[in-house]
């Protein structure tokens, strides 16, 4: 019996040729050698960097990464079309900052264009600045549907747009006031729905940012005659700004094209660093309702799902109390939602459903946030191993036990597999496996009623999973609730 803190003093290199030796070994032979004290040493020892501080990282060069995702347009609100670049985008980041690269995250808002003009226009005939105040892109984008409406009855309408989108790009002080009044509500709105998926920004940018540094470019593109409109402005800027060596676009397939064309343009103007801009695509959501009917926007999304949650905890006899229930219910059906986003490739569409999506049997958030309440639950009823307790990791013989150790034991392989292509899949699937390897574990390796140095090896093995359950799930976006 050794403690926790000194399970094994073994150095990396060691460890990582017990890896290899653990995917061909019988239990019977990976008990012989250390095999379960160094896998949970290294857990334990590492924490929440847990697989990062293996060797396959070791030799990667520390990079500055730019990542562009999200992009709502403002004054409208949060539209569910923005769900999976929002959540992706955020996935990227969190596995690039893992591993130590410093990361840049930006929002290139939507916020110039003639739908402005209509919209500065529109205001002055039917906004309300009490109703502005108390629900801001509720009340805008009624103005936009009401003016909208008015314009295609009266030419005069579409006139006096054009007139106040003439005053925007003038810069006139009236004009710019309202337009910037409108964005400023619109991302403190924005601000609201990140916060409750877990979500922030380094910087808020936009079209209107590049309005006069696209002269320049224009100027540039004229003179080696190609001229188009582009995002171009922005990518010089933040090039310039951030000299990122790795730019990335998250945004639909639908758009790959459009990128494909201003990194070649970029090449033709002369900038090399174009080769380090990447656009990374997925597919679009199909079938996306609530329980009213089609659904326009995220927070009916959000809302939608916290009821649902509600609703089914109310209903389900094993319950358990927490100390709040709707920021428990809202973290459940948040896991819900991005690993519904996350089971499949990025580029592929997918058909979502809320009974599948909600299930907390099979392969759903649900089921991992579930697997994680049921570890804690079993720390809180048999108590934790302390830091210096004694515990002797040889009463680890089971095969189901050594089958849960090794799968712990490759969790540096997948997130690495996962920074490589983006995809978050990889570990998704992992999280999936972990669970289904802590279930049969849970049924059939007991710790209650065990004698101690058993009860304390389980436990030992237990919370090692849970720490690397609670890891991977934090990578992906998801907060992992400790009752359910």
């Amino acid at each position: 019996a050794v403690p926790i803190h000194d399970l094994a003093n073994i150095p990396e290199r060691h460890y990582l040729g017990l890896k290899m030796i653990s995917y061909f070994i019988t239990p019977v032979v990976a008990m012989c050698i250390l095999f379960p004290k160094t896998v949970l040493q290294q857990v334990f020892e590492d924490g929440s960097e847990y697989g990062i501080k293996s060797e396959l990282f070791s030799g990667l060069p520390k990079r500055k990464v730019l990542i562009d995702f999200s992009s709502p347009n403002i004054a409208k609100k949060f539209h569910v079309g923005h769900l999976r670049s929002t959540l992706i985008g955020n996935f990227i980041a969190n596995i690039n900052e893992a591993i130590g690269h410093q990361v840049t995250r930006i929002n290139y808002l939507g916020d110039w264009g003639m739908q402005f003009g209509l919209l500065g226009a529109g205001f002055q005939w039917f906004g309300s600045e009490e109703k502005l105040k108390s629900n801001p892109l509720q009340h805008l984008f009624e103005v936009y549907v009401q003016v909208n409406k008015a314009s295609e009855e009266d030419e005069n309408i579409k006139t006096l747009a054009q007139d106040f989108f003439r005053k925007l790009e003038a810069q006139e002080e009236e004009a710019v006031s309202l337009w910037q009044h409108f964005r400023d509500v619109s991302i403190e709105e924005y601000a609201r729905v990140y916060k409750r998926l877990g979500i922030y920004f380094d910087e808020y940018s936009g079209e209107s940012f590049y309005h006069e540094k696209s002269q320049e470019v224009i100027k540039r593109l004229d003179a080696k005659g190609l001229l188009t409109k582009t995002d171009l402005a922005a990518a010089i800027d933040r090039m310039e700004k951030y000299k990122p060596d790795i730019m990335l676009y998250v945004t639909d397939k639908s758009q790959s094209s459009h990128f494909q064309q201003m990194f070649q343009i970029l090449k033709l103007l002369g900038f090399t660093w174009a080769e380090r801009c990447q656009h990374v695509p997925f597919g679009r959501i199909q079938g996306m309702r609530t329980r009213q009917g089609e659904v326009i926007f995220l927070e009916d999304v959000l809302n939608e799902t916290c009821s649902l949650v509600l609703e089914r905890r109310a209903s389900t006899k094993t319950t358990k109390e927490c100390d709040n229930p709707p920021e428990t219910a809202e973290r459940i059906g948040l896991a819900a939602l991005i690993i519904q986003d996350f089971k499949g490739l990025l580029l592929s569409d997918y058909r979502f459903n809320w009974d599948h999506v909600l299930q907390s049997k099979g392969d759903t958030g649900v089921f991992l946030q579930y697997t994680h309440a049921r570890l804690h639950s079993l720390e809180e009823i048999c108590g934790t191993v302390n830091q210096g307790t004694p515990v002797n990791t040889a009463c680890l013989q089971d095969p189901l036990a050594i089958s849960l150790l090794q799968h712990l034991l490759r969790y540096d392989e997948i997130i690495y597999q996962s920074s490589q292509d983006h995809q978050p899949k990889h570990i998704v699937n992992y999280l999936f496996k972990l669970s289904h390897l802590v279930s049969a574990a849970h049924r059939n390796l007991p710790v209650k009623g065990s004698p101690l140095e058993l009860a304390q090896a389980r436990l030992c093995l237990f919370h090692a999973a849970r720490s690397v359950l609670a890891n991977g799930m934090k990578l992906l976006g998801i907060t992992p609730v400790d009752k359910m």
